[in-house]
């Protein structure tokens, strides 16, 4: 075991207390080492605090919430992802600034890589699909079954935008029922009508 394994296990995966330079380093070994696959942090938005992890892939989760949840989060993380996970705030200066600037209008189009890692099949067709509505626009479960290949699979269609990973980057606050009614939404109702009301959708 050197250094950087010893010192990754006596902080375990949480970094709260250790200064952010000393975090930074660490954090920073550990990659250099083939030593972590996963860095997640929470930031404030104006719809709550959200928990963002990422690989070196991209963006791989956004959850809303979760910091009530945090160990829920990372240890569902460790073992779907991997559990070389650490707590690294400053990895995430290019998301907190993209949603910042989504969240006073100056964004409409998130540039971010993601990592599509907790999704596949059928599911990952629909929000592949579903990244690809435009601002301000919207559309229905129906059309999100049948651009991914299956016009009778609505309801799994809805699932997979129940399930989405990144939600607030892949937009299914922009997917509603057939008709117009806003269907359900991992942030409530409330998170998704505020939303499409920001991108001028209602």
């Amino acid at each position: 075991m050197n250094d950087v394994e010893r010192a990754l296990k006596r902080a375990g995966s949480r970094t709260n207390g250790v200064p952010e330079r000393a975090t930074r380093r660490l954090v920073d070994s550990a990659a250099d080492h083939g030593l972590l696959d996963v860095a997640y942090t929470s930031l404030d938005t104006p719809v709550g605090e959200v928990m963002v992890a990422s690989t070196q892939r991209g963006l791989v989760r956004i959850s809303f919430g979760a910091s009530l949840y945090r160990d829920h989060f990372v240890e569902d993380l460790s073992w779907r992802v991997s559990p070389r996970i650490l707590e690294a705030p400053s990895y995430f200066d290019c998301v907190r600034r993209e949603l910042d600037e989504y969240f006073e209008g100056k964004r409409t189009e998130f540039e971010l890589p993601l990592d599509w890692s907790l999704t596949g099949g059928f599911g990952r067709r629909v929000l592949k699909r579903t990244a690809r509505i435009p601002y301000g626009e919207t559309s229905t479960y129906r059309e999100m079954a049948t651009a991914a290949g299956n016009v009778r699979a609505v309801r799994a269609a809805g699932n997979a935008l129940g399930a989405n990973p990144l939600p607030l980057v892949v937009p299914c606050h922009r997917v509603l029922r057939t008709g117009g009614a806003l269907g359900g939404y991992g942030g409530g109702p409330e998170v998704k009508e505020f939303l499409l009301k920001l991108e001028g959708a209602l």
